[in-house]
């Protein structure tokens, strides 16, 4: 499982815009081969500024799958105008601990 992260800062004054165009796009990614879930935060202490957290199978299914489809023009096109600056969208593995075991 991989998980994508991104800080959204939605400029000033177009958050309840921004989050009612987010309900739209959330059906175009959730419709994606490998996607698996989302949640998107509003941050407490920066009115403005989101975090986005998508699980998705595999590195591929969110770079090659949906980024390289036309329903990613479509995430675009509803979300991408909102952003002040352009987000950097990161992506995590998780880390396995061994099991201990006690003597």
């Amino acid at each position: 499982m991989i998980l994508e992260h991104a800080v959204l800062h939605v400029k000033s004054g177009r958050s309840t815009e921004f989050e009612a165009a987010f309900g739209l796009a959330r059906s175009i990614i959730s419709s994606m081969a490998g996607f698996r879930r989302l949640t998107l935060s509003r941050c407490i202490e920066r009115p403005g500024t989101y975090l986005l957290l998508v699980e998705w199978d595999s590195l591929e299914d969110h770079v090659e799958g949906f980024r390289k489809s036309p329903h990613y023009e479509q995430w675009r096109s509803l979300l991408h105008d909102f952003y002040d600056p352009f987000p950097t969208v990161e992506h995590y593995e998780q880390v396995e601990f061994a099991e201990r075991t006690t003597s």
